[in-house]
């Protein structure tokens, strides 16, 4: 069975180590393949979809930046992915014809109630940076957590503006606006999300006020490369509660593993393998500087 994910910078993705390990569970005989724009100099999202097509691939992952660029290339779109309007995941039949999902919304989901509990986010005031393909499924998921008020910021003021009127539109007015003033909001949140590629490695930075941080604040990111972002180092420095992308990685491979082969992967597993795979890059990296 080939699978794979296609994305801009995504060599140091551990999605390749736990599907490695869920295929020898599975007794599967399995290939998780990289496709790196960034590496395939003339590939485009159109080009690699026809190629994984026509190689007989079971699907793909998709990431940053295709997860919206992705839907008009497909066949079809789950209507929980179409809510989103991002895809992660696309499942290829045997026929050829495809359709998107989008499991970082439950990914995100689950991995915050594993970490920070589901009481964290109920009645909330959530502050949210980013608002494309991973704050799509993210601001959704957080409504699925009952927050009562999400709070959003881009640099892209016309996206932050599209999704505030997604998540109106299916949750009402009162539970969703556009931050006019970021540190003030961050202040007076309960929580705040990193859910933009700055703090990813090659991508250096953090997109979030530090002033405003807080030891009542919780804080969560989607980047799990590296664990520990600029954004969760001065979090945590505050004293805030902190929860990484890794639980989002793997929840979302848990979902997607399923999708594929209609086998169910063991998540307990699967946070071992993620663990193991972790320590083995963080190894590989130090001993290159």
């Amino acid at each position: 069975m080939l699978v794979g994910l296609i994305g801009a910078n995504i060599m140091g993705s551990l999605s390749p180590a736990l599907f490695a390990d869920a295929f020898a569970a599975a007794g599967i005989s399995g290939f998780y393949h990289l496709m790196d724009v960034d590496r395939l100099p003339g590939r485009g999202l159109k080009n690699l979809l026809d190629a994984v097509k026509t190689a007989g691939f079971a699907g793909t992952n998709i990431t940053y930046p295709f997860k919206q660029a992705i839907i008009p290339l497909l066949d079809a779109v789950d209507p929980q992915a179409a809510q989103v309007g991002a895809v992660n995941t696309v499942a290829i039949a045997p026929d050829g014809r495809t359709t998107g999902y989008n499991f970082d919304r439950p990914g995100f989901r689950r991995s915050f109630e594993e970490s920070l509990g589901r009481a964290s986010a109920e009645g909330a005031t959530v502050v949210q940076i980013g608002a494309g393909g991973a704050g799509s499924a993210v601001a959704f998921a957080l409504m699925d957590l009952g927050v009562k008020l999400l709070i959003l910021h881009d640099i892209d003021v016309a996206r932050a503006n599209a999704l505030q009127a997604e998540v109106i539109r299916h949750y009402g007015a009162s539970r969703c606006r556009v931050t006019r003033d970021l540190e003030g909001d961050i202040a007076a949140a309960d929580g705040v999300v990193n859910a933009t590629q700055v703090g990813m490695r090659g991508f250096p930075g953090n997109p979030v006020p530090a002033g405003p941080l807080k030891s009542t604040h919780w804080a969560a990111d989607v980047i799990y490369t590296p664990i520990q972002t600029a954004f969760l180092d001065v979090a945590a420095a505050k004293g805030a509660r902190v929860l990484n992308g890794g639980g989002l990685c793997v929840h979302q491979a848990v979902e997607a593993f399923r999708m594929f082969t209609r086998v169910e992967a063991d998540v307990a597993r699967m946070h071992r393998a993620f663990a193991t795979a972790l320590a083995a890059r963080d190894k590989a990296g130090a001993e290159k500087v």
